[in-house]
């Protein structure tokens, strides 16, 4: 499972990507103007973005997203086929490039595709836990772990990216969603039962790290 944006103006692509995506397994974010979409990309896994758009183009915003979220791939869409017009996506940040029409199935395999070349796992094992991103499930010694939906896109969020420390803001526009109205410390709170379920000791954790003043990790093999 992974967090996927699409940023089109155009209702039909929208609705049949989304479709296709959950399908996979994946939870879609959508919008329909570029400018509004810049507070998304901190939340996605990779990124689905029309040339043409209101607030921003595309190119405009590959561009960002390469800037301040460089490890986030960008699949350009575009009714622009021309070699020049390919070039300049790419080189304003896009990692893939897909000219319209399209077909659905073949935006999945490139989705498919980008996340594995950053890494976004669908299955993770580590010791005696089992996360499965795409059936979310998780297991703990082989027994089903009973997890809230915003427990497992936490465990999940910290599990796909081991070693790397978790801001609990950045945690709180990830797994909440940049519009979320409460306060960091919804964080802590969901931390302390997740390390509950997993048996996890706070000050000798197996599996979720406290990092002082800075936030959490998900503790590398």
């Amino acid at each position: 499972m992974a967090v996927v944006l699409i940023v089109d103006d155009d209702p039909a692509i929208l609705e049949i990507l989304s479709a296709y995506l959950a399908a996979e397994g994946h939870s879609v974010v959508i919008e329909d103007d570029g400018l509004a979409a810049l507070p998304l990309l901190a939340r996605a896994d990779v990124a689905i973005i029309d040339w043409m758009l209101p607030g921003m183009s595309g190119v405009e915003l590959a561009a960002h997203a390469r800037r301040e979220h460089p490890q986030l791939p960008v699949l350009l869409l575009t009714a622009r086929g021309e070699v020049e017009d390919r070039l300049a996506g790419l080189n304003a940040g896009a990692d893939d490039y897909m000219v319209k029409p399209f077909s659905p199935r073949e935006v999945v395999a490139r989705v498919r595709a980008l996340l594995r070349r950053v890494g976004v796992r669908e299955r993770i094992e580590t010791g005696s836990l089992v996360l499965d991103l795409a059936g979310r499930f998780a297991k703990l010694q082989g027994q089903p772990l009973a997890l809230s939906r915003t427990e497992f896109d936490l465990l999940a969020t910290l599990a796909q990216h081991p070693g790397l420390v978790w801001s609990r803001e950045r945690l709180v526009e990830r797994v909440w969603g940049p519009d979320y109205p409460g306060v960091t410390r919804v964080v802590d709170m969901h931390i302390t039962a997740l390390r509950r379920k997993l048996g996890d000791d706070a000050d000798a954790p197996t599996f979720i790290e406290t990092v002082r003043g800075l936030g959490y990790r998900f503790r590398e093999d």
